[in-house]
């Protein structure tokens, strides 16, 4: 990731630049009254990647139409637009710019630095681990080593039902969140079936579906028989490689079930609920968490699984076994870990 450390001059010049080039994907206001202003800048996934991203425009839409705001959706067609795409919108006077994903994380920090009168807001990232201290940026985190814990449970139940206890999961990148979906995939599945694999690959990359296809076709010919995918749209690869060859597939951050019955279930990631409360909380003035996090899991809903395929034809003891693992994990009887031992 690069990092841009800009004085004050050198950031002007760029945002000057920025407004006349950077495109604009989405753009709208809920009524002509509204004047409170929120951005969303994609990573380089970008707003129709069918999942992250575009289901955090999906937020931001929904808060343009029942806050009556106006919003402007920026897309990141690589890691140099992160910071001339916020700052222009800072530059612009938006009341609240919301990063969509770790990625942007040095990004937001020097723009934050640079506009301390507007909101701040990101994505996957804990504030507390920035580099420095912000009081004009929050945190949006999600528990979704919780949910993958459960997934993981039943992936390892439908695997060693196939006779053999390997199941494998395909990241994008290896940065924490990414990591934490696997940090509770494995856990779940250790747990509820002793003695399984999990083998976890990463291909560096959230756009080509090849790599990701790559991936899962050697983790299936290494034994695996569920293949979870937390990759964006690269994942799309190696969830069509399951159903190639004929083996359960785990989607991410939306539920994936429409992507045909090979989905076994899906690690739903409510990320359009965070920006819809970001910028409510941004707006209202109650619940913005200057310097803080809104923290997103299993009690609040923000975390959760999708659909469970009907052609997996899940025993029902099953899904009792994993309804009292949801009440534990809740309760803090069961805490999953955030990273691969």
């Amino acid at each position: 990731m690069s990092k841009h450390r800009l004085l004050p001059f050198g950031l002007s010049a760029l945002v000057a630049v920025a407004l006349a080039a950077v495109g604009f994907v989405a753009t709208g206001a809920a009524a002509p009254q509204a004047t409170f202003k929120a951005g969303l800048v994609s990573d380089v996934g970008r707003f129709n990647d069918k999942g992250f991203n575009q289901n955090q425009l999906t937020g931001m839409k929904r808060a343009a139409k029942q806050l009556k705001i106006q919003y402007r959706a920026v897309e990141s067609r690589s890691a140099g637009d992160y910071l001339p795409n916020m700052a222009s919108l800072a530059r612009q006077g938006y009341n609240i710019v919301i990063s969509a994903g770790f990625l942007l994380g040095d990004a937001t920090e020097d723009v934050a630095d640079q506009f301390p009168g507007t909101k701040f807001a990101i994505t996957d990232v804990d504030v507390h681990g920035l580099k420095r201290q912000h009081t004009n940026i929050e945190g949006l985190t999600y528990a979704t080593n919780q949910n993958s814990y459960l997934i993981g449970c039943l992936a390892a139940k439908v695997a060693n039902r196939q006779g053999k206890k390997i199941i494998s999961m395909v990241g994008g990148q290896s940065i924490p969140p990414v990591v934490i979906f696997g940090a509770g995939y494995k856990a779940g599945a250790q747990k509820c079936v002793r003695g399984t694999t999990v083998q976890i690959q990463y291909s560096e990359d959230f756009l080509d579906q090849a790599k990701c296809k790559n991936i899962a076709n050697n983790q299936i010919d290494s034994g695996s028989q569920v293949v979870f995918s937390v990759a964006g749209p690269c994942g799309l690869g190696a969830l069509d490689a399951a159903k190639e060859r004929g083996k359960w597939g785990v989607g991410v951050d939306v539920d994936q079930s429409y992507l045909g019955p090979h989905i076994l279930t899906s690690a739903v990631k409510r990320v359009d609920t965070g920006i819809f409360l970001a910028v409510k909380g941004a707006k209202t003035g109650k619940g913005y968490k200057r310097g803080g996090n809104l923290v997103f899991n299993l009690k609040n809903g923000g975390v959760a699984l999708g659909k469970i395929s009907k052609t997996a034809k899940i025993p029902k003891a099953w899904l009792a076994q994993i309804a009292t693992l949801k009440k534990q994990i809740i309760s803090g009887k069961i805490k999953p870990p955030t990273t691969i031992g």
